[in-house]
C-alpha cells in the first residue's frame, strides 16, 4: 500500500500522463472545462499543484458551462470561493444547453446532443480566452468503459485519445489524469475537502455508460488487474494515439 496522501499521488499519475503524452509545453495555455462533478475539480486543482513540479511555467482559466437544466441557474459560489483561493481565474456561463436538449428538442437519447453543444461551447470559450489546450476530466476507468462500450455497442475497436489536436479550432485537447482510476480521483478529492457541484441533469445514472461502469466494477471484483491489463492493451495496440511517447517506468512522485 502506497504511503502517498492522496492529491500527491494523483499528481503523480498526472504527471506521467503529461510526459508520457507530452501533453503540456512551456508557455501553454489551458482551459479546463469545470461540471462541478468530482473529475473536474480534481484536474483544475491537479494541474494547479502540477505548475510547482512540472519544471516549465503553463497557465490555467476555469470555465463552467452552466446547462441550466430545468431553465435555472445552479449554484457554483463554492467552485468560486475555492479557485479564488487558489488563484485560479474562472468564470461561469450560463448557457441554454438544458432547455434545448431537454424542453425544446425533448431527446430520447438526450446524451450525444447535450455533449455536443457543450463541446461547441467549450472550444469557443478557449478560443475566446487565447487558450490553445483544453484539459478533459477523464480518467482510466472512463477509457476502459468507453473502449468496451464501443466493441459491444458498436462492433469496433477505440477509445478517446489522449492528446487530439483540432485543426478547424486549432485546439489541442489533453486528458492528464487517463493514469488515474477513478477511486484514486475520489479519494483525492474527498482528502482535500474540495467541494463538487451535484448534477441536475434528468439523464444522470440512467445512461447506457452506467450499465458498462457496472460490469467494469464486476470484472474488477474478481480480477484486480482487469484495469491495468486493459491499459496494457490500449498501451500496445497504439490505438488512438495510446502508444506512450516516453516509457519511462513508474508514476512520478510529488515531494
Amino acid at each position: 500500500m502506497s504511503d502517498l496522501r492522496a492529491m500527491q499521488r494523483l499528481c503523480g499519475l498526472m504527471r506521467k500522463a503529461v510526459q508520457d503524452y507530452e501533453m503540456l509545453r512551456p508557455g501553454d495555455r489551458v482551459l479546463v472545462g469545470v461540471s462541478g462533478g468530482k473529475d473536474s475539480v480534481a484536474l483544475t486543482m491537479g494541474l494547479h499543484l502540477l505548475r510547482e513540479y512540472i519544471g516549465f511555467e503553463y497557465e490555467i482559466r476555469a470555465v463552467t458551462l452552466d446547462p441550466q437544466f430545468g431553465g435555472e441557474a445552479a449554484d457554483y459560489s463554492a467552485l468560486e470561493e475555492l479557485f479564488g483561493r487558489a488563484g485560479i481565474p474562472y468564470e461561469i456561463r450560463r448557457t441554454d444547453i438544458g432547455p434545448v436538449v431537454f424542453d425544446y428538442r425533448q431527446e430520447k437519447n438526450p446524451c450525444a446532443l447535450c455533449a455536443k453543444l457543450r463541446r461547441g461551447a467549450l472550444h469557443t470559450a478557449a478560443q475566446e480566452l487565447g487558450c490553445n489546450k483544453v484539459a478533459l476530466g477523464h480518467h482510466l476507468d472512463d477509457a476502459i468503459e468507453t473502449f468496451y462500450m464501443n466493441l459491444w455497442r458498436e462492433g469496433r475497436i477505440g477509445c478517446f485519445s489522449p492528446v487530439t489536436y483540432l485543426s478547424r479550432r486549432d485546439l489541442t485537447l489533453i486528458r492528464p489524469m487517463l493514469l488515474a482510476t477513478e477511486a484514486e480521483v475520489t479519494a483525492a478529492i474527498r482528502e482535500e475537502g474540495l467541494p463538487i457541484v451535484k448534477s441536475r441533469c434528468p439523464a444522470d445514472g440512467a445512461t447506457a455508460r452506467e450499465e458498462t461502469k457496472e460490469f467494469v466494477r464486476e470484472r474488477c471484483r474478481t480480477d484486480r488487474a482487469f484495469r491495468q491489463k486493459t491499459l496494457h492493451a490500449l498501451q500496445e495496440s497504439g490505438i488512438d494515439g495510446w502508444r506512450p511517447l516516453h516509457t519511462g517506468r513508474g508514476s512520478f512522485v510529488i515531494k
